[in-house]
């Protein structure tokens, strides 16, 4: 959805404008990013944001750590139930991925927005995996927004090699352009 409409995408987007993400959370919240354009056609968008504060993910045992500087590489497709941030160090090394499960991405004017439904889904570097946010669903995961989350989840555990492995290659080449600029 582009500007409010059904319609394929405003190509007057261009490399390097910059642009917000802005997620929705479940509660309506807000929270803005500052992102610059790397890629937009008619099925998804790529966005770049250079983390400025480490963080960390954590699930039981299971952790994932991104530090200062690394570059977050944030995909929207615009007809699938998840976005993703891929992350790259400085030096290129593949860091770890992140789906968020949303009811729709789309853009408007000069923001990319997203509607989280609360669940994510961390991949390492090894292939494994841990599922986020479970524990604050109002509801059980199988119930919640009448099984949409449940689907989407199940479908994004069946795809996530093969799309990692897609923007793992892309990643690199739009890494490549960003050193020589």
């Amino acid at each position: 959805m582009i500007n409010g409409e059904d319609s394929e995408l405003d190509m007057r987007l261009k490399y390097g404008k910059k642009i917000t993400e802005r997620k929705i959370r479940y509660d309506s919240t807000t929270e803005d990013y500052p992102c610059k354009l790397l890629h937009a056609d008619t099925r998804k968008i790529t966005l770049l944001h250079q983390v400025e504060k480490p963080f960390e993910m954590r699930e039981g045992k299971q952790k994932l750590v991104i530090p200062k500087g690394t570059f977050t590489f944030a995909y929207y497709w615009l007809d699938q139930p998840y976005n993703l941030y891929f992350w790259r160090d400085t030096t290129g090394k593949y860091l770890g991925a992140y789906f968020n499960i949303v009811r729709k991405n789309w853009i408007q004017n000069d923001i990319v927005l997203f509607e989280d439904l609360i669940i994510d889904l961390v991949v390492k570097p090894n292939g494994t995996y841990y599922i986020l946010d479970q524990e604050e669903l109002p509801i059980p995961l199988q119930t919640f927004e009448n099984g949409y989350v449940d689907d989407a989840l199940h479908m994004l555990l069946e795809r996530k090699d093969n799309i990692i492995e897609e923007v793992k290659a892309e990643t690199k080449l739009f890494l490549d352009r960003i050193k020589t600029v």
